[in-house]
């Protein structure tokens, strides 16, 4: 009888060492790719965060020693009259912007989405987003002024004999300018998300939907809404935040500081932390930005899924 020889067990470990060292090479290979994103979400994401959170329960000048004041730096806020009219500006700009940006980017988008030269049309609306919100402001600040300086003004009165408001410096008027503006700059966007949104939609379901009778307004309502309402969706999430971090735009056209009409809830935290050095009120009055922030996107999460159909 021959003598049966057992298989070796380090012939069959070798290859899975190997295959160990393979993925530790890989892992390591794929943090020294990831590092500088890491490090860069760490350094001016996470940290700065933290620090903000802490920074609001001290009082703090920027040079001198912290002091811990609890939460009297939120209650300071929430009862400053200046806090409270920030937020209703930036509540009213945000019912001003949201519905009519998003109304008339889509009606352009469907407008566009019939002709040819789609992307030429697409590179047109976008011009205004890429473009610097400070030169667009400068622009804009130059057709609204008041008197003979406003192209708008004095146009329309040389044309019609009609005195229009002061834009910029009328309370009542300026939050409307300001939303004429950040409509105007944002509108590009929305309408190339739009179109994208509206050339998914299969050709079939419009056919059949034409060949049922219904009409233009029904195909609408029943085809096109339903089937680009995750876009639409998605476009006034990042509507409504926008419109709660409106800042550059408004410091330029305005100056808050003699116009309260113009006061958002951003230039309040500018204003307390760079303008008086008050970095523990300025990063409290930014905390409460965050949580309403937080709470109106949840609620828009919440009701999403009584008019947003995913299904194709």
């Amino acid at each position: 009888m021959g003598v049966v020889t057992p298989a070796r067990p380090a012939a069959k470990a070798r290859p899975a060492r190997a295959a160990t060292r393979v993925r530790h090479r890989d892992g390591w290979w794929a943090a020294l790719f990831l590092a500088p994103q890491v490090l860069g979400l760490l350094a001016f994401l996470v940290f700065p965060l933290g620090f903000a959170v802490v920074l609001a329960f001290m009082k703090w000048d920027g040079l001198g020693e912290k002091s811990w004041v609890g939460f009297d730096n939120f209650a300071a806020q929430l009862s400053d009259p200046d806090f409270g009219t920030a937020v209703w500006n930036t509540v009213k700009l945000a019912f001003l912007t949201v519905p009519a940006g998003l109304a008339l980017a889509l009606l352009i988008a469907l407008a566009l989405n019939q002709v040819k030269g789609k992307t030429f049309y697409r590179v047109v609306y976008f011009l205004p987003v890429v473009t610097s919100s400070v030169a667009v402001a400068v622009m804009w600040q130059i057709i609204l002024a008041s008197g003979d300086y406003g192209v708008l003004n004095r146009t329309v009165y040389d044309w019609f004999g009609i005195a229009l408001p002061n834009w910029l410096e009328d309370p009542g008027w300026v939050i409307v300018s300001i939303a004429v503006v950040t409509i105007w700059s944002s509108l590009g966007l929305n309408v190339v998300i739009f179109l994208a949104g509206l050339q998914t939609i299969p050709p079939a379901l419009m056919e059949a939907a034409r060949i049922d009778g219904a009409g233009p307004i029904r195909v609408f309502r029943s085809v096109t809404l339903p089937m680009i309402s995750p876009t639409v969706f998605f476009s006034t999430v990042v509507a409504v935040i926008s419109s709660f971090q409106a800042f550059d735009q408004i410091y330029v056209l305005v100056n808050p500081d003699h116009n309260d009409g113009a006061r958002t809830i951003v230039y309040q935290i500018y204003d307390l932390g760079f303008q008086n050095f008050e970095f523990g009120m300025s990063s409290a009055a930014a905390l409460i930005l965050l949580v309403l922030t937080l709470l109106v996107t949840f609620v828009q999460f919440g009701v999403q899924k009584r008019f947003v159909h995913y299904d194709s």
